[in-house]
């Protein structure tokens, strides 16, 4: 695997490349923080992955759960906050912005089920809102994964098992011309335990094409993913006591959902003595129709309370920037320079429901959401000791929504900027202390900037406001002091402003309290020899309202602690035996 190599005797990170071939990378001297790293593909290919989204448990104290169904989008847990199904967790894959702004049923969507984990080379993180290339949905932290150009050697395999599970994936790569032709198609069913079958059906396609010359790498990659479930979701406990149904039963058989995605991607990276520069451009057309029903048969004892969430949009983006070294006087610096622009439209629709039937509209909305992002990065060596990052980012929103509701129609614009500030000292005896500062945000569902009428009652409701700030402060260490050790240990504060929410499950909007997290992060990978690997992470945090409320300031659902631990033992790098486990988990009660 090639990755990018960032060196100098002065600690200031220069642009030659050199190929990695520990489990590892050793980031002391390029780090900007001690919570961000690198995960290589062999480190992922000795996790145990029994859906996509569990790669990303490779990053620490993150945890990817699933609800609803295997084909809706994963939870995702980090640094004390119920992050949802992405909001606050930036999640990209071959540059292409898994997050769905403006999604039906919530805020940064990231399904993760178009990816096929064998193809995946690897994934980068950094948490907290210290970077200034990362922008909407990045507050808690950002994970960048990518797909390998080319396979070792084919795949061809199919697996069945209990509760109808059944895989079959067959991948390959060619060398053609100058460069290499990937292909894998991908199919899954699976039933679950449930007595009313999950019957979730997955396609996958993936076409790469690559080439990879000395200054120059370019490649054009096509997706095609689709699914289809029922869900058997949150029953009452009385109906499970009273034998009405069991554990494993469901009230409204006909939940579930259906999903499509497609898109078509390219990306250029070139060095030259001018710096990188480095493009993507990318489309995605998505469709999604979810059906729930959390409330039985509360609001309508004829028809029930199922709903169904629609979401049909296109996303366009294109993403530049460009690194160079220049120097003033004995001191050398890196510039990070870049844009990222982004187009929407969507069409979402909020239904009232009956076995997947539509009975009512509640509300439909056209909308288009653009974006242009631009930031600059600097650092400097100032010491031997000692260096800076320096950063700013703005970016610009516009906002213009089509409801039918005409009160719910409109357009607005909105920007925001933000300052990042790394200090870090060091290293001594193989550690480096990180000091960071920084401001962040994410945006809100469009139809909530223009919202004025609630589409059930008729009465009138507050906008939410388009871009909110968060606010991380963070203190830590990283070490190598004993030979195969990469440890690091973090202290971290993130404050969320209070803010208006858009409830996609109700079309309108409701208040958010401000809330600070304040924890610390350990994690350690050691590998002693080549035939064994450790991996430990450990989290604990204590999220809580940070105003008066009569209700308390515990947050329900929040993660207070989490805690990883793996063994990987094989001398041919084939895991034998590998352990992982939640050492605890435990979630705040709601109130007092």
């Amino acid at each position: 695997m090639m990755v990018p190599w960032c060196s100098n005797a002065a600690g200031i990170q220069t642009l030659n490349e050199v190929e990695v071939r520990a489990d590892t990378r050793n980031l002391i001297g390029t780090a900007d923080s001690a919570n961000e790293g690198t995960v290589l593909k062999r480190q992922l290919e000795q996790r145990t992955v029994y859906r996509p989204g569990e790669l990303l448990e490779t990053v620490p104290g993150l945890i990817v759960t699933q609800h609803s169904g295997e084909g809706k989008a994963n939870q995702y847990f980090a640094r004390g906050f119920n992050l949802d199904h992405g909001t606050d967790l930036r999640i990209t894959m071959d540059g292409m912005l898994v997050n769905q702004r403006s999604q039906g049923h919530g805020q940064g969507w990231a399904d993760m089920n178009f990816i096929i984990p064998e193809l995946a080379g690897g994934l980068r993180y950094q948490k907290g809102p210290y970077y200034a290339d990362q922008g909407d949905f990045s507050s808690a932290g950002a994970v960048s994964m990518s797909y390998v150009d080319k396979l070792p050697h084919g795949i061809a395999n199919y697996r069945v098992g209990q509760q109808g599970f059944m895989r079959g994936l067959l991948a390959k790569s060619y060398e053609v011309g100058n460069g290499n032709f990937l292909y894998a198609f991908e199919l899954l069913t699976k039933d679950g335990p449930w007595i009313n079958k999950e019957n979730y059906k997955k396609f996958n396609a993936v076409l790469r094409y690559s080439q990879n010359t000395d200054n120059t790498r370019f490649n054009i990659t096509a997706m095609g993913y689709g699914g289809n479930w029922n869900a058997t979701d949150q029953i009452p406990q009385r109906a499970v006591t009273s034998g009405l149904i069991s554990r494993l039963g469901a009230i409204d058989p006909t939940d579930g959902g259906e999903s499509h995605r497609f898109s078509l991607s390219a990306a250029l990276q070139h060095t030259s003595n001018h710096g990188v520069t480095r493009a993507n451009l990318y489309t995605i057309h998505s469709n999604l129709a979810l059906f729930s029903n959390f409330t039985y048969f509360l609001d309508d004892p004829i028809n029930g309370d199922q709903f169904s969430q629609t979401d049909k949009r296109f996303q366009s983006a294109f993403n530049l920037s460009h690194t160079w070294i220049n120097s003033f006087g004995r001191l050398s610096f890196e510039n990070l320079a870049g844009v990222q622009v982004q187009s929407d439209g969507i069409d979402n629709g909020l239904l009232s429901t009956k076995q997947r039937r539509v009975l009512s509209v509640t509300r439909k909305d056209h909308v288009l959401e653009n974006s242009i992002g631009l930031y600059y990065q600097n650092s400097v060596q100032w010491l031997e000791k000692f260096r800076s990052v320096t950063g700013v980012r703005s970016d610009f929103y516009w906002f213009d929504i089509n409801s039918n509701i005409g009160a719910n129609s409109g357009r607005e614009y909105d920007s925001i900027t933000n300052p990042k500030l790394s200090l870090i000292f060091g290293p001594w005896a193989k550690t480096e202390y990180y000091l960071n500062y920084g401001i962040g945000f994410h945006s809100n569902d469009a139809r909530g900037v223009t919202t004025t009428v609630d589409p059930k009652s008729g009465e009138p409701v507050s906008r939410v406001h388009p871009l909110v700030r968060s606010t991380g402060y963070e203190a830590g260490l990283r070490t190598a002091i004993i030979p195969g050790l990469q440890a690091s240990i973090t202290f971290f504060q993130l404050d969320l402003a209070s803010e208006l929410l858009f409830v996609g499950d109700a079309g309108t909007t409701e208040a958010s309290r401000p809330s600070r997290c304040k924890g610390f992060e350990l994690s350690a990978f050691y590998m002693p020899n080549n035939w064994l690997m450790m991996d430990l992470d450990y989290a604990l945090a204590d999220p809580r309202f940070t105003d008066s409320d009569p209700a308390g300031n515990h947050i329900p659902g929040a993660v207070k602690g989490v805690g990883k631990f793996a063994v990987a033992v094989d001398k041919s790098w084939s895991p034998l035996w590998q352990h992982a486990n939640p050492l605890f988990w435990k979630t705040t009660p709601g109130g007092g």
